[in-house]
């Protein structure tokens, strides 16, 4: 039962430090980029309205900060209890320190299960209405809601799609199909629009390329033969970071199947499933700065290096995620890297500490 107690007692130091941590780190954020988005207010798009659009975007923010808040709030957390001499009562009445840690885990695992939820759920459809009432209210009621435009590979055809709207009519299509390396047809049109089960062009001009010549014809409307789905089209335009988890793997196998790299997906995929070893990594650093070498000095200097040893990590991750293009090991090793790394720290920092 005391050992229970224990347990609460240190989970409720650390996850009390944690949320606040958070709050301020999404609270000076806000007011950053607050300040920063005045400048597009004009027409129906008030001062009032920016502020509500990044309130909508929380969501999103909670889950990018979420490393470095558990990283500072760990580090403020146990700290304060060093610096009350709590810790040092709770190692002479016999606790191990493996057994501080795992009451340091707890409320982390809750972090985790709660940033997996958002990951998931929420931030992804939070982004989206953010994203379409900002439109309208800049646009004013009514208007057309467009996801960004871009390439895109399907068998021997490559296709260049301006925009696609809300109501999954794709704008300013070209298809390019190919015979090996010989363009054989290119084919533009106005607008494609989906019919329950199919898609249908319209305004619609196609050149074919044959020996020595070039033919021309034009169609008011001509059938799209694609295993592209609205929904498919949307998730490969739409921002990629800002994707659900499952969203992310269903993105990469097509890409698979269309045999081009799926690198970028499967590193913001294999990001958010391995948060628990993140978290765990970034906890265990936290730890050795009270426990190790840093035990001594005072809790700003130790938070100072938190914040550093947060940076280098992220810094770290965002190295490799372009080096596993370069170098083709897998987009996993891109995130396991700076988190073997912090285990081996904190590791090292503790054993330091004897």
């Amino acid at each position: 039962m005391i050992i229970d107690r224990i347990d609460r007692y240190i989970a409720r130091n650390v996850l009390g430090a944690i949320i606040v941590v958070q709050v301020v780190l999404l609270g000076l954020d806000l007011v950053i980029t607050y300040i920063n988005d005045l400048s597009d207010v004009e027409g129906g798009y008030s001062a009032f309205d920016v502020l509500l659009y990044l309130l909508m975007r929380l969501p999103w923010r909670l889950y990018q900060y979420a490393p470095v808040g558990v990283l500072i709030g760990s580090l403020i957390g146990l700290g304060s209890m060093a610096s009350s001499n709590e810790l040092t009562v709770i190692r002479a009445a016999g606790r191990s320190l493996l057994r501080i840690l795992w009451g340091v885990m707890k409320p982390v695992i809750l972090v985790v299960i709660v940033l997996l939820l958002i990951a998931e759920y929420v931030s992804p459809r939070t982004e989206q209405f953010a994203t379409a009432w900002r439109v309208e209210q800049m646009q004013g009621e009514g208007a057309v809601v467009t996801e960004r435009g871009g390439w895109q590979r399907e068998g021997n055809s490559f296709y260049r799609f301006g925009a696609i709207r809300a109501d999954d009519t794709v704008l300013d299509l070209t298809r390019y199909r190919f015979d090996g390396q010989q363009l054989k047809e290119a084919t533009s049109a106005a607008r494609a629009v989906w019919r329950e089960d199919h898609w249908q062009l319209e305004n619609v001009a196609v050149t074919r390329f044959e020996e020595g010549r070039t033919e021309a014809d034009r169609y008011d409307t001509r059938a799209w033969d694609t295993e592209l789905t609205p929904e498919q089209l949307s998730r490969l335009l739409q921002d990629i970071e800002s994707q659900a988890p499952s969203e992310l793997w269903a993105y990469a196998h097509y890409l698979e199947a269309q045999d081009q790299q799926a690198t970028q997906p499967l590193l913001y995929f294999w990001q958010r499933m391995l948060l628990p070893l993140t978290m765990a990594s970034l906890v265990l650093v936290a730890a050795s700065f009270v426990f190790g070498p840093l035990r001594t000095v005072a809790a700003g200097t130790r938070v100072f290096y938190g914040v550093v040893t947060g940076l280098c990590f992220k810094y770290l991750q965002d190295l490799l995620a372009p080096a596993s293009t370069v170098f083709g090991f897998s987009p996993a090793w891109a995130v396991l890297g700076p988190t073997l790394l912090c285990f081996m720290l904190g590791i090292y920092l503790l054993r330091r500490s004897g």
